[in-house]
């Protein structure tokens, strides 16, 4: 008995069937592409309108920032100053914030300022506020709310103070009261010279000496 896969095929016929085979593949790329050829502009079409839509709602939806006002103050943060009085001596200050005033441009208000005096030295001297003014006119530094003047010969506390950034000299007419080298003192004011190394003080002066 003869089997199918023995008959012998007619001359042409594999070379037919093959040709048939290519048609049919050629025939479902061309459906394909043609697919691709429709769907493909409209996949580009709604990408370009989605994002003419975002644009579009941003624009309408977002709050534009009203225009800043030429007379608004101008504030720097943790600004930091340095320079040198009359005797060449260093100092350097430093506060949270520095705003200048609008109608005295010479004016700046300083929020909790720090003036470090000889800040290159062995020794230098801090003197801390809760607020400040410096006038640049005149390099003069107001301090105010609590005022602390420390060193390695001591710390005293006064409610205001006035610094003198070209002679270096600090004074102040309110109570002071702390501790030296000597001891402790209280007064009704005080002057500081030469970076802290001689103090005066006047006004119902109260001192305890401790003997070292």
């Amino acid at each position: 008995m003869t089997a199918v896969s023995d008959i012998p095929m007619p001359p042409g016929a594999s070379e037919g069937r093959a040709r048939r085979v290519s048609i049919q593949r050629w025939r479902r790329r061309s459906r394909l592409i043609r697919v691709y050829r429709l769907i493909l502009p409209l996949l580009i079409g709604a990408i370009l309108l989605a994002l003419g839509a975002s644009v579009a709602y941003n624009a309408l939806t977002s709050q534009r920032l009203p225009p800043g006002n030429a007379n608004d103050p101008i504030r720097l943060v943790k600004p930091h100053f340095v320079g040198r009085d009359a005797r060449g001596r260093p100092f350097v200050l430093t506060s949270l914030t520095a705003t200048r005033d609008t109608r005295d441009y010479q004016k700046v208000y300083l929020d909790h300022p720090i003036l470090t005096l000889d800040a290159d030295g062995a020794d230098p001297t801090h003197i801390t506020g809760g607020a400040g003014v410096f006038h640049e006119d005149t390099s003069k530094l107001e301090l105010s709310k609590g005022v602390r003047l420390s060193s390695a010969r001591g710390a005293f506390d006064t409610a205001t103070s006035l610094y003198d950034l070209k002679s270096g000299d600090l004074g102040g007419s309110d109570t002071v009261q702390g501790a030296g080298s000597l001891g402790q003192i209280q007064a009704k004011s005080y002057s500081v010279y030469d970076k802290g190394a001689r103090m005066v003080f006047t006004g119902e002066v109260h001192t305890r000496l401790q003997p070292k």
